[in-house]
């Protein structure tokens, strides 16, 4: 863990990767000079921003400002 203290809010997660895939994205975090942590990090904000869901609360607020349609389409995934 890098030798850094986690912080309370931090979850962790055991995932399991095939072989060819744990291949592939380690050989593409060499070639970006990346962490694995790093790319699990952009996957996941892609993967939320594809279906639309906030990252953290400033992007959540940011959406309900945007207007009474953005509101209701988060609002309306809650349920």
């Amino acid at each position: 863990m890098n030798g850094k203290s986690a912080s309370p809010d931090v979850r962790r997660k055991l995932v399991e990767f095939d072989a060819e895939s744990w291949h592939a994205l380690d050989l593409l975090a060499r070639d970006r000079d990346a962490t694995f942590q790093e790319l699990a990090d952009e996957a996941f904000r892609d993967l939320l921003a594809k279906h639309h869901r906030p990252v953290g609360l400033r992007d959540a607020l940011r959406r309900s400002a945007a207007g009474p349609a953005s509101a209701r389409k988060l609002r309306s995934r809650k349920d």
